[in-house]
Protein backbone atom coordinates (compact mmCIF):
# COMPACT_ATOMS: atom_id res chain seq x y z
CA UNK A 1 0.00 0.00 0.00
CA UNK A 2 1.60 3.48 -1.06
CA UNK A 3 1.25 6.47 1.70
CA UNK A 4 -0.49 10.11 1.09
CA UNK A 5 2.51 10.98 0.02
CA UNK A 6 3.38 8.75 -2.60
CA UNK A 7 2.51 9.18 -5.50
CA UNK A 8 2.64 6.91 -9.27
CA UNK A 9 4.14 9.21 -11.67
CA UNK A 10 2.65 10.84 -14.39
CA UNK A 11 3.76 9.25 -18.07
CA UNK A 12 5.37 12.74 -19.62
CA UNK A 13 2.98 14.57 -22.14
CA UNK A 14 3.94 13.93 -25.72
CA UNK A 15 5.33 17.77 -26.03
CA UNK A 16 7.68 17.30 -23.36
CA UNK A 17 9.29 13.72 -24.69
CA UNK A 18 9.12 15.52 -27.86
CA UNK A 19 11.09 18.59 -26.64
CA UNK A 20 13.82 16.11 -24.70
CA UNK A 21 14.84 14.90 -28.16
CA UNK A 22 14.87 18.63 -29.25
CA UNK A 23 17.49 19.17 -26.73
CA UNK A 24 18.98 16.40 -27.16
CA UNK A 25 19.78 16.58 -31.24
CA UNK A 26 19.83 20.90 -30.49
CA UNK A 27 23.74 20.91 -29.80
CA UNK A 28 24.60 19.17 -33.55
CA UNK A 29 22.53 22.23 -35.06
CA UNK A 30 23.73 24.89 -33.26
CA UNK A 31 26.97 23.70 -33.98
CA UNK A 32 26.44 24.34 -37.92
CA UNK A 33 24.90 27.91 -36.81
CA UNK A 34 21.38 26.77 -36.81
CA UNK A 35 18.93 26.10 -34.23
CA UNK A 36 15.64 23.98 -33.86
CA UNK A 37 12.41 25.32 -31.97
CA UNK A 38 9.58 23.40 -30.70
CA UNK A 39 6.74 25.04 -31.71
CA UNK A 40 3.87 22.39 -31.28
CA UNK A 41 2.50 18.96 -31.63
CA UNK A 42 -0.76 18.66 -32.47
CA UNK A 43 -3.29 15.64 -31.82
CA UNK A 44 -2.83 13.89 -34.86
CA UNK A 45 0.81 13.59 -33.44
CA UNK A 46 2.40 16.30 -36.07
CA UNK A 47 4.98 17.71 -34.45
CA UNK A 48 6.13 21.56 -35.88
CA UNK A 49 9.10 22.73 -35.61
CA UNK A 50 10.54 26.42 -36.58
CA UNK A 51 14.43 26.68 -37.51
CA UNK A 52 16.62 29.32 -36.93
CA UNK A 53 20.13 30.88 -37.60
CA UNK A 54 21.84 28.78 -41.04
CA UNK A 55 19.34 26.58 -40.79
CA UNK A 56 17.20 29.31 -42.73
CA UNK A 57 17.31 29.13 -46.34
CA UNK A 58 20.05 26.14 -45.89
CA UNK A 59 19.82 24.18 -49.08
CA UNK A 60 20.58 21.05 -46.13
CA UNK A 61 18.00 22.04 -44.00
CA UNK A 62 15.29 19.59 -45.59
CA UNK A 63 17.40 16.76 -45.18
CA UNK A 64 18.08 18.07 -41.46
CA UNK A 65 14.81 17.98 -41.00
CA UNK A 66 13.92 14.51 -42.27
CA UNK A 67 16.78 12.69 -41.45
CA UNK A 68 17.80 14.19 -38.21
CA UNK A 69 14.82 15.86 -36.33
CA UNK A 70 11.98 13.37 -38.06
CA UNK A 71 14.22 10.72 -37.50
CA UNK A 72 15.03 11.40 -34.04
CA UNK A 73 11.95 11.89 -32.81
CA UNK A 74 9.80 9.77 -34.22
CA UNK A 75 12.06 7.20 -33.00
CA UNK A 76 11.71 8.15 -29.29
CA UNK A 77 8.09 9.20 -29.18
CA UNK A 78 6.04 6.70 -31.37
CA UNK A 79 3.20 9.08 -31.14
CA UNK A 80 4.24 11.35 -33.56
CA UNK A 81 3.18 10.76 -37.31
CA UNK A 82 5.48 14.03 -39.00
CA UNK A 83 7.69 16.23 -38.12
CA UNK A 84 6.63 19.84 -40.44
CA UNK A 85 8.47 22.73 -40.31
CA UNK A 86 6.57 26.21 -39.58
CA UNK A 87 7.74 29.41 -40.74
Amino acid sequence: MTSPTQTDPQPASVHARVAAVIERIRPAVQSDGGDVELVEVTKEGIARVRLHGACVGCPSSTITLQMGIERNIREKVPEVTAVQQVL
